[in-house]
């Protein structure tokens, strides 16, 4: 049985403006993890922790390279609250890992299972002529989850509070989504 395409409605996006949208989202997203990764350093960067966080660090730094190249190339507009990213996502980093190396992992775990929600819907929405695209989101998607791994491995559900910030760092971190998306 064949799936029938879905039908577009008035005010949907256009396929071009949906793949504008992902682009501008996932560089926004991976702008913000950035920052998050730099506020840890700033905190945790003489801990025992610090190689673990510079390497996730440097992979959001490659997935970020990847979205600020497709920026450039297909001439799309980056989102307007990039200054807010900027503050927001340092200021998050480094006040989990006030809390501890325990609360900065349950951070990036809170953080990277969000993304691994969008990452996936994003996969399923983009079409075939988008293939590099995909294999890339796809290739960030499993380095998104090493990084929810990571955390886990290194006692993330042991932080005091680890329900309750990851409930509003997941909801902070979907807003986030949707504001980069539109604006």
């Amino acid at each position: 049985m064949t799936e029938k395409p879905k039908q577009r409605l008035a005010g949907d996006p256009s396929e071009k403006e949906e793949i504008e949208r992902i682009i501008r989202v996932d560089h926004a997203g991976e702008f913000g993890a950035k920052r998050i990764y730099a506020g840890q350093l700033a905190v945790l960067g003489k801990s025992k922790y610090a190689s673990t966080i510079q390497h996730m660090a440097e992979q959001e730094e490659k997935h970020l390279n990847f979205f600020s190249d497709a920026i450039s190339d297909r001439g799309i507009r980056p989102t307007a609250l990039l200054p807010i990213w900027h503050a927001a996502g340092f200021a998050l980093g480094a006040a989990t890992a006030l809390m501890g190396p325990k609360a900065a992992m349950a951070c990036t775990v809170a953080v990277e299972e969000a993304i691994d929600e969008h990452y996936q819907s994003q996969l399923e929405r983009l079409p075939e002529s988008e293939n590099q695209l995909k294999q890339s989101i796809a290739e960030f998607r499993e380095e998104e989850l090493e990084h929810r791994d990571i955390g886990l491995e290194h006692d993330a559900e042991q932080a005091p509070g680890f329900e309750v910030m990851s409930f509003f760092i997941k909801r902070g971190s979907k807003l986030a989504i949707w504001l980069s998306e539109r604006v």
